[in-house]
This record gives C-alpha cells, structure tokens and sequence, in this order.
C-alpha cells in the first residue's frame, strides 16, 4: 500500500506542474483562490487557456486515474472554447466579472444549455439534455466563470433509498473521500466538495434540502454556504422540496464562496420565494466581510449534537469557541432548538412535495430526453439491475403514493414545519437569547464508505437552519486523525452577510483547512 500511495502523491504533484509556458512561473494549487487567479491573469502570467487545461490534466490524473477519486461526471466539451475568449477578452484589457475566467463544476442536477446532461445521478435520467442554462448559471457566466463540468452526487440527491451511500449514484458508482479514499465524501453534493478540496477547480455549485451543502463540507474540509430559502433560483435544478431547497457554493476560502454568492443572486418569477415579501438580498457579501467586531457579540453554542461526547471532537469545537472568545465574542450554551415533532413533519413535507416539485421539472424536459413523470421513473429505476444493486429506492414509491398539494395531510404537515422550526424553534432561540448567530459542529469525521450498510453520519447539526430554510455557512475547524471536522454558523433570515463575516473572521484566526493526502 505504500508504493501506491507515493505513486499516488507523486501523481497529484506532477499534475499541478506545467505543461504550458505561462505555468512555468506559477504554481497553480489547492491553496489558489480568485484572487490569486486574477492577479495572475493581470500579470499576464496565466490565460484562462491554461488554467483549464491545468485542471482539466488533474482531473484527468486524479480522478479518472490515480487514485480515482470519480469526484467529475460529465466534462464540458465547450470549456477549452469558452477559455478561448476569455483569452480573447484578456488580451484587449477586459477582465469585467467577479468570477473571470474562474473554472467552477456543477453538482449534476443543475440544468445547462451547453449539450452536458443533468441526471441526478439516475441512470434514466441520462438523455435529459437541457436546451438552456438556469438562472444560477446564466448569471455565473455572465460573472466570468467557466463552467467545467458536472460533479457527481448522490443520486436523487439522496432521497431515494432508506439506506443509502452518500456519494453512490447508478451513473457514476461511488465518489471517494479525497483525504482518506476509504472514507465517505457525505452527500448530496458529494462531488462538488470533493472536487474543490482536490483541486479541480476553484469553485463548485452544490444543492442542500438538509445537509447536502454543509455536511460534505465537513467530510471534504471545504467552505460551504447554504443561503435562506429563496436567496437563490432554483428553477432549472431537479428537485426535492420547494420548501427547504437551495443551490450554494462551495469553496476554499469565505472570501471565494462569499465571491460566489454575491454573483448568484437575483429574483426569478419563476421562483416565488425569491420575490417574497421580506427578502434581504445582497449582491455584493464580500466588501464588508471582515467588517464585524465581534467584541461582545452574543453567539449561541449548539451543545446537543456532541453532548454525550468526550473525544477528540469536543477538544477541537472548544478550540474553535475559544478562538471565537479570543475575538470578542460571548459564547451563550443552547441545549435544545427543535420540538421532536418535527422532523415527521418535514419528511412528509419532502414526500409530497418530491412528486410534486419533480413531476413538474420532468414534464417541462420530457422533449428534452427525460421520463415523463415519478411513476416513469421508478418503473425505469426498478427494472435496472445497476439501480437496484445496492439500495432499495423505496423513498421513489413512498412519494408516489402521496397525493397533490392540496391534501389536508400536506397542508397541516407544511404549517406545522414552519411553526416548530420556525416560532417555536430558530427563532425563538435566537431572540430569547438575544444571539446574532449559532455555532455548532457540522458533522463527524468521514465515516468507512459501505454500499451495502449504507450511511453512518454520526452526530450532525444541519437540521435546525434546514428545515426553517435559513442560512449556514459551514467552514474548516480542525481534523481528528487526518480527517477534517467543521464548524457551521447558522441563523436567521437573510443573515447570509452576517454568518460570513462571523465565518471570515474566525477563519482568518484559526487558519484550520488542511489538505488532503488521497490517503488509501
């Protein structure tokens, strides 16, 4: 195992050497952020060019080969084209977007007009050829960045199976945990993460109905932001939940996911939540990111998740709390935020509204080489031998036996969520206290990736910003035998601008991320 393990080493140094004269002079790595890139670019050190290329060869070397990471489903055939012209564009002086000529990958249930598939990950799903971009991306193109492909995800963005793989789609098998390839990458945008913590591109765009951001951000140690329900579109992306879904980014730095966001965010009629009454929305999250004093700001402790815990894990949040306190801060102990209840009311909530919500998107991409319906989809899913080699897909029938959204069952589900997670839970914790945010361990270490046993996630803390469709930035705290830990700052509202700032702040105290060995 050590010779393979040096060859692998080996392999991921020589992919990040040049093969072009502008790379010659600079070491592109998993420590570039866009800052950095740009300056290059000014420079004139680098080109767009040469930049995909580099990723595009570590890809090639790491993921494809090598140690196999299977972190990249689909590459954009049009990347190299679309490098070109910024190319172009660079030569004559325009360097006009927050993200020019930044290489990001797409969680692969995000709808692109460029010929890429979006599959969900479902083997049924792999003619489904949108002709046009979604909201999410037209404005991350019209920012500068190239999109270079699709990330592999849980399929269905795991809301398929009882007992399932974070990581497993039927199209693209099982994604590996880029520090310990054994581990597990955690889901649903399992990919996306893995991907920026191995360095193959900048930034990359994931999707979270309730931990699909955050708790891949742990497993990978990457920074991920889940923002407020209806910040972002999500019209163009297959769905679980209008009520708790959301895109987000995924980076290596506050700075460059907060860069990320900021270019994202628009109303879309389409999207209702993103025209409701009451919505705060930036476009710019990074010009006062290192703006907040926390002298004296009030921010909760979750302790229920590691309350019964005595290990390394809990050495680690404490370091994390006392680098909060060394900035000013005043730490307040929150034991409980969410009735019980309501977890039975969110799952029903999800059932109704994955058959609702995905009938909807595969309606309008039938033309477009998709099943036309739930009920299609799973007499595809259960007739396939590779869908049905691990996992059992029953979620697929427990939400197409549900009825329409008009169902009292459905209705009084939907009022109960809002009113436990909401008034009776986030809200009224942070008012009661008085507190600015709540901070809270992500999850645990990646835990050994099992097909057959399925998931073991340990402790996590994603469910209270989930299910009220509020916002949680999940950032690197420190590592527990190799194997990165985070921190995640959750909130109200629209308090994306906040957390950030609270994230940027202890970031730049703490300076945790490490990175990974692709360790076998």
């Amino acid at each position: 195992m050590r010779v393979i393990f040096i060859m692998w080493v080996v392999l991921a140094m020589s992919a990040c050497k040049s093969t072009s004269e502008g790379l010659q002079t600079v070491q592109l790595g998993e420590s570039t952020t866009i800052a950095d890139l740009h300056k290059y670019y000014q420079s004139g050190r680098l080109t767009p060019s040469e930049v995909v290329q580099y990723y595009l060869d570590r890809i090639d070397s790491l993921d494809d080969n090598g140690p196999k990471l299977n972190a990249v489903l689909t590459i954009n055939s049009q990347a190299m084209t679309i490098a070109a012209e910024l190319d172009q564009r660079l030569a004559s002086g325009d360097m006009s977007g927050a993200l020019f000529g930044v290489p990001i990958l797409l969680k692969d249930n995000i709808d692109t007009g460029d010929g890429m598939p979006c599959t969900a990950g479902a083997i049924c799903m792999k003619d489904n050829k949108p002709v046009k971009d979604c909201p999410i991306v037209q404005q991350l193109r019209a920012a500068g960045a190239i999109i270079l492909g699709k990330a592999n995800l849980s399929e269905w963005a795991n809301f398929h199976s009882y007992q399932s793989s974070s990581g497993w789609s039927a199209l693209n098998g099982q994604t590996s945990n880029p520090y310990d390839l054994s581990r597990n990458p955690c889901g649903s945008s399992s990919g996306s993460a893995a991907s920026v913590s191995a360095d193959f591109c900048i930034l990359a765009i994931g999707t979270e109905t309730n931990g699909s951001i955050v708790c891949p951000s742990n497993n990978n140690g990457v920074v991920g932001v889940k923002p407020t329900v209806g910040l972002l579109s999500r019209t163009g992306i297959i769905p679980i939940s209008h009520t708790q879904d959301t895109p987000g980014p995924m980076a290596r730095t506050v700075t460059d996911a907060a860069v990320a966001l900021g270019t994202m965010v628009s109303s879309d009629p389409q999207d209702e939540k993103t025209t409701q009454q009451g919505r705060v929305a930036m476009r710019d999250y990074v010009t006062d990111l290192g703006g907040l004093d926390l002298e004296g700001v009030r921010i909760g402790y979750y302790t229920k998740p590691l309350a019964d815990d005595s290990t390394a894990h809990t050495q680690v949040m404490q370091s994390a709390l006392q680098d909060l306190k060394s900035l000013g801060a005043v730490i307040v102990n929150v034991d409980s935020i969410l009735p019980a209840a309501v977890r039975a009311h969110s799952f029903n909530v999800l059932l109704y509204e994955f058959k609702a919500n995905l009938n909807d998107y595969l309606a309008d991409h039938t033309s477009m080489g998709s099943p036309s319906s739930l009920e299609e989809v799973i007499d595809l899913t259960f007739a396939d031998s590779m869908e049905m080699q691990y996992h059992d897909h029953e979620l697929l029938k427990l939400a197409q036996s549900k009825g329409p959204l008009t169902d009292a069952e459905y209705l009084n589900a939907l009022d109960s969520l809002h009113l436990l997670s909401r008034d009776q839970g986030l809200d009224r914790v942070m008012r009661s206290l008085n507190l600015s945010a709540i901070v809270a361990p992500t999850g645990s270490p990646a835990w050994e990736t099992s097909l057959e046993d399925g998931d073991d996630f340990g402790i996590s803390s994603s469910s209270p910003a989930a299910m009220a469709g509020y916002p949680n930035v999940s950032l690197p705290m420190g590592s527990i035998d190799g194997l990165p830990v985070n921190m995640s700052i959750f909130g109200e509202a629209w308090s994306e601008q906040r957390l950030l700032q609270i994230a940027y702040a202890y970031e730049q105290i703490s300076q945790q991320r490490i990175a990974p060995t692709f360790r076998p």
